[in-house]
This record gives structure tokens, sequence and C-alpha cells, in this order.
């Protein structure tokens, strides 16, 4: 290079170098699996919250009370 300039080339590189990465850092994580089975009848799930039954064997895994909330009322079936 005579003169101390840098080709329009070498520029592109050098620019290419300081860029950060599109989005961030990827972040490094363990690999892993998100399932468990049913205690009833053994059959796999991916762990999601909100499933309360078992798609298989009807097991209930998570028993809900409803109780009144400031919008929606539990219903009384006492009155039907």
């Amino acid at each position: 290079m005579e003169g101390g300039s840098k080709s329009f080339l070498d520029k592109l590189k050098e620019k290419a170098k300081a860029q950060a990465n599109y989005g961030g850092n990827a972040e490094t994580s363990e690999a892993g699996i998100q399932a468990t089975t049913c205690p009833n009848c053994g059959a796999g799930r991916a762990k999601q919250d909100g499933v309360t039954h078992c798609a298989y064997c009807g097991f209930e895994f998570i028993s809900t009370t409803l109780t009144d909330g400031i919008h929606i009322k539990k219903e009384d079936n006492s009155k039907h």
C-alpha cells in the first residue's frame, strides 16, 4: 500500500469485522427435553402450562376450582 491509503476492499473487510451480529449475540444453553409422562398411563406429553388432562387416558393433572373473579363469576348449577 503506497501512501498509507487503504484499498476499497480493505476498508470493506475492516467494516465487516467491526459489525455486530444481527439480532445480538447468540445465547448458549444446555440441551434438554421439556417433556413428562402421565402417571396413570405413561403416555408422553410436552410440559405446557395450562394442560390439565392427559390426551390419551383423561387423567387429571391439575384440578382447579373456579372462584368469583372481577369480571367472570362462577356458574351456579343449582338454579338449572
